[in-house]
């Protein structure tokens, strides 16, 4: 060939190289990877194709004749008595196939190979040492040949025992395996992170990888770290160990080490495609992440025969699923509005695959998630999306980002009907105020409005309602008063005698109390408890209505989160416009007595305020409720500083995390009760 393509080859391949010893750097010292394992692959599979077709140019020091990164200089070094080695990959069925025939070609065999499958976990490489049966030492893969020296780290992990059970281990023994994250436990970890403001971790393996590589082993202790072994290494030529991978891998299991119970014994290059996709459907419900499956020759003998090249075994191979990464540029940033009012940022991409599925909208959950990751028009970013998981932007790539980029602004108004957004201040959730007559929360505050502790409309449920919003027979609440008969008896399901008890219930809900028609109406942050506050406390309507947010604040029920969301509610004249036309439509209520509020004075919770979250065993919300407000107390729908105590009962929510922040008692159902029954 021309020297003129050598020479350009040679470019390419120093190019590729140089890339890839970087983004290795970025992965495995620095915990920070720079690009998307897809990008990875790519950069890899197109200097492995270059090396192919000029094999000259292959060096010794090439990445495709390594295994990993450099050990970091802050952990002792290891070197392995057997090198850890990574695996080729395999990326389409026919790769697979391949794989299977040069196995037989190589054993000479006509007939199937049986083969040990397994789950491609996504985590961190480690080898563990047992001598006598006890834990001795523990390294990470590092480059293959030296690792770091992990040992007091790998000993903080529950699964890892520190010293084997039964009997018939060798004497020196060197199991290999995967140290990775639940889900469940990568959520919890980031969710205090992000509590204490640090910076999150990109995905599940770098937090494993960030978890493990800690100076301090305290640290190791306290992240939920899980471990599997998938190999033996030294010690393996044991004549007194099992014949098959897949039978050595009992006898781990045996000596009180985890192995994936998802592992099986398959007979044949086509049951090894069926094992892929019967894992691949499995992904999402697993609850830690696998980018692939691994197959090895079962036979100890076979893969003896069978050797390595330089940098991976001729027995196995890594048969990966679609890139869940990838890169692509952000287009532009909407607004969507949820059923709630609720307006949330959403990225409109670039289309890319990630994970088999063409993704072009990601949402960016709330604002002040916008601003953590910083994401701005015009920015790259990398989109994850694993199994059937909604995708999500897990980075921003800011060395790429252009001089055009823009930073995204809050809109004002909201983008389905106009009416004022609003945000209090601390508040994490943006909300269109115009709750009443907005489109995108038409069928929420229809159903809420009908509900049985709002105006009590027997018979208007959410089907009904879904049918008379996409016939355009009602926009808002005060539409629902002039329901003729025999329209609503022309809808499907309903006849002549629904229609009419139907018309019935809407008419009843005429008559109502302030507190009811209050909760009703939707208003962010006011539900039963403070309703019923705000009732007492301005005896009628309209000078709530007309209360500016110091005025509102000085009812006990009521903080600046919960007075700034009254006032946005009825200073938009959308909302003023439903109510006129409710009331016009002949709904009313007795005018509530001031003195009301101090009935309950002088009980042994007065002036102290509650805030319930959670489901209270033996007792219900409204019970709750009750007993305070019978004992002088008052209930609160948020938590702020002016909360005395937060009743906590199962499945408590954020209102728990809040309390806690603030430093305000926490009482559980007993401690609750207790309360009460004091005297």
């Amino acid at each position: 060939m021309p020297d003129s393509d050598r020479a350009a080859a040679q470019a390419e391949i120093d190019g590729l190289r140089a890339a890839i010893r970087h983004h290795d750097h970025c992965y495995y010292v620095l915990d920070a990877p720079e690009i998307s394992d897809a990008d990875y692959d790519a950069l890899m599979r197109r200097l492995q194709a270059l090396e192919a077709a000029w094999p000259a140019l292959v060096t010794a020091d090439s990445p495709t004749q390594r295994v990993g990164g450099a050990p970091s200089p802050a952990f002792g070094s290891v070197t392995h008595r057997q090198p850890m080695l990574s695996l080729d990959n395999a990326f389409e069925d026919g790769e697979v196939m391949a794989f299977d025939r040069r196995v037989r070609e190589r054993l000479g065999l006509d007939g199937t190979i049986v083969y040990c499958a397994e789950p491609k976990l996504d985590g961190l490489a480690v080898s563990l040492l047992y001598e006598d049966g006890r834990l001795v030492r523990g390294a990470t893969r590092g480059d293959g040949t030296t690792g770091e020296a992990v040992t007091a780290n790998l000993r903080t992990l529950p699964s890892v025992p520190l010293r084997l059970q039964g009997t018939g281990w060798p004497q020196e023994l060197e199991v290999r395996g995967e140290v990775y994250l639940p889900h469940a436990g990568f959520a919890a970890m980031n969710a205090r992170l992000q509590a204490a403001g640090e910076r999150l971790f990109a995905n599940p393996r770098n937090a494993a990888a960030g978890s493990l590589r800690q100076l301090d082993a305290r640290v190791t202790a306290r992240r939920p770290l899980r471990w599997f072994a998938y190999a033996l290494g030294a010690g393996g030529e044991s004549a007194d160990l099992p014949a098959t991978h897949f039978e050595r891998l009992a006898a781990l299991r045996g000596w009180g080490l985890p192995v994936c119970p998802l592992n099986e014994r398959v007979v044949g290059v086509e049951a090894l495609l069926d094992y892929y996709r019967r894992m691949q459907a499995r992904r999402a419900q697993l609850d830690y992440d696998i980018d692939g499956v691994v197959y090895k020759v079962d036979d100890i003998a076979a893969q003896q025969r069978l050797g390595f090249v330089s940098r991976a075994p001729r027995w196995a191979i890594a048969h990966k699923y679609p890139a869940e990464e990838a890169r692509t540029q952000v287009v532009d940033v909407g607004f969507n509005v949820g059923r709630t009012g609720a307006v949330t940022p959403v990225a409109k991409l670039a289309p890319v695959s990630v994970g088999g599925v063409t993704v072009s909208n990601v949402s960016l959950h709330n604002f002040d998630e916008l601003r953590r990751k910083d994401v701005r028009i015009g920015d790259t970013v990398i989109v994850r999306r694993a199994g059937d998981v909604i995708p999500e932007v897990v980075r921003v790539v800011i060395e790429q980002r252009p001089a055009y980029a823009r930073e995204v602004v809050l809109p004002s108004h909201c983008p389905a009907c106009g009416a004022v957004v609003v945000r209090p201040e601390g508040e994490v959730i943006a909300r269109c105020s115009g709750q009443l007559s907005c489109p995108a929360q038409r069928r929420e505050a229809l159903l809420h409005f009908a509900a049985r502790r709002a105006m009590d409309i027997d018979g208007l449920g959410e089907k009904l309602i879904d049918a008379l919003v996409d016939g355009g027979l009602v926009h808002d609440p005060a539409d629902l008063y002039g329901l003729p008969a025999e329209t609503l008896a022309a809808l499907p399901r309903m006849g002549a005698r629904s229609a009419a008890n139907l018309v019935a219930a809407i008419d009843r809900s005429r008559a109502t109390t302030l507190p009811r028609f209050l909760y009703a109406l939707g208003i962010p942050e006011v539900g039963e408890a403070t309703a019923r506050t705000l009732a007492q406390h301005f005896g009628d309507l309209e000078p709530l209505m007309a209360a500016d947010e110091a005025a509102l604040q000085a009812v006990s029920d009521v903080g600046p989160v919960v007075s700034a969301q009254i006032v946005a509610f009825f200073a938009e004249p959308h909302n003023r416009e439903v109510i006129a036309r409710l009331r016009a439509a002949g709904v009313h209520w007795p005018r509530v007595a001031v003195a009301a509020a101090d009935q309950a004075s002088g009980g042994p919770l007065q002036g102290k305020r509650f805030v319930l979250t959670g489901t209270l065993e033996g007792l219900t919300r409204e019970a709750a409720t009750a007993e305070i407000q019978s004992r002088g107390g008052t209930v609160s729908s948020s938590v702020s500083a002016r909360t005395d105590y937060v009743v906590a009962g199962d499945e408590a929510g954020s209102k728990l995390e809040k309390a806690r922040a603030l430093n305000i008692p926490v009482l559980d159902a007993a401690a609750f009760r207790a309360l009460l029954a004091a005297p």
